[in-house]
């Protein structure tokens, strides 16, 4: 994704030539009607008198609307704005064709509706009572592009305010794709998750998700590094956030910049942008996993990382093994809505990531250690496996 931000009012845009433009004229999504309003019988159904008996039974047993309703079948895609794709902080206007296109991915791949919401209001206290006022339209909630660290309290807040999905997919959906590709990387070279160590550059929204996601796999070791290098219990200028982290990670008390951290690192996992030098890449593991996904430049650049890895992923979708967030969200909410989840827990995150693995599992090859968003397999076995944990953890309602 382009990091440059493109004015609207320039010849080229004006002149209909820039394709970008022309697809998003007008927006990408709209409401349409699911059953007809063709004469004064259908209007009397649809709309009054008819409705007011369906809100009548709603009123005397809430549990209906999610059978008489769209409530459970529709997601509301929520940002501030702040830390959108590679663009930052550019406001809730200018977020809003991002919020559309995760709304059609939501239908596309996953079947599910959902509807952009952009908040004009950055404080905590704030997006979370909007969002709880908002919560009785939807099934779900997915959170987009709020930055950290504020993320990670609104996120919390919400699942505990409230009896439906909240899901940061900037955080969640990350982790879920990553650790199947990480699953099925080192099924291809038989090396077991408990003895791989683990280096994650970045320590924000990303970042943090995977590194947790990853240690409840089973990953031996994780390493977590920040732009002022491994985040260790022996620094004195960490927030909460990365406190907690250290005391999670780095099992080997390994201190210093992100160099050292990879001297003998069997994984890199990059969600932080800049470059990591190729002398530091030549002193990992033989046949390491490099999973570098910054956009649209990766922190090591994939011909480099294939002079030293086995295995090459990157976020973009001109490479092999591109870590997509699409691959997760649509069939974990799929699932989740389908047994009016209360919460997606981490048990249903590992399920998906399981579930994603095993879509390529007799495919194997160092291209394709994870398939692609077109497979038209990804959502319903991803959904049933989260709807399955759901179930077996107890937060399913259907």
């Amino acid at each position: 994704m382009a990091s440059e931000i493109v004015n609207p009012t320039n010849e080229l845009a004006d002149a209909g030539l820039d394709p970008a433009f022309a697809l998003h004229r007008g927006g990408k999504m709209a409401v349409t009607a699911t059953v007809p309003v063709r004469d004064a019988d259908d209007l009397s159904l649809a709309y009054t008198p008819g409705v007011a008996r369906v809100c009548g039974a709603i009123a005397e047993q809430p549990e209906l609307v999610h059978e008489y309703t769209w409530k459970s079948s529709v997601v509301a895609v929520v940002t501030d704005g702040s830390a959108v794709l590679g663009l930052g902080d550019i406001g809730p206007e200018a977020s809003l064709p991002v919020m559309e296109g995760k709304a059609i991915l939501f239908k596309q791949f996953g079947g599910v509706d959902a509807v952009p919401i952009a908040l004009d209001c950055r404080d905590p206290d704030e997006i979370v009572e909007t969002v709880a006022r908002l919560a009785p339209s939807f099934g779900g909630v997915n959170l987009e592009d709020i930055s950290a660290p504020r993320c990670f309290e609104i996120e919390r807040r919400l699942q505990e305010r409230l009896d439906i999905p909240v899901f940061h997919d900037d955080q969640h959906g990350t982790a879920v794709v990553t650790l199947a590709a990480l699953r099925n990387a080192a099924l291809l070279s038989g090396r077991p998750l408990a003895e791989l160590r683990v280096v994650i550059s970045g320590a924000g929204a990303a970042g943090v998700a995977i590194a947790k996601i990853l240690l409840g796999a089973g990953v031996g070791d994780v390493v977590v590094c920040d732009r002022k290098g491994i985040v260790s219990g022996d620094r004195d200028d960490l927030t909460d956030v990365k406190r907690e982290l250290a005391a999670l990670t780095n099992r080997g008390g390994l201190s210093g910049p992100l160099a050292a951290a990879l001297d003998g690192a069997d994984v890199f996992v990059g969600v932080s942008g800049g470059t990591v030098p190729e002398e530091a890449v030549a002193k990992m593991a033989p046949g390491a996993f490099i999973f570098a996904m910054a956009n649209p430049d990766p922190e090591i650049h994939p011909v480099v990382a294939a002079k030293y890895a086995s295995v090459v992923a990157t976020g973009r979708s001109d490479y092999p093994n591109q870590i997509n967030n699409v691959l997760a969200f649509p069939g974990i909410f799929a699932g989740a809505l389908g047994v009016r989840a209360t919460r997606i827990t981490e048990g249903m995150k590992l399920a998906a990531a399981e579930a994603l693995a095993a879509v390529v599992a007799d495919e194997l090859s160092p291209s394709r250690v994870i398939p692609s968003p077109f497979d038209e397999r990804v959502a319903p076995t991803v959904a049933a496996a989260v709807a399955e944990a759901a179930r077996s953890e107890g937060v399913a309602r259907a």
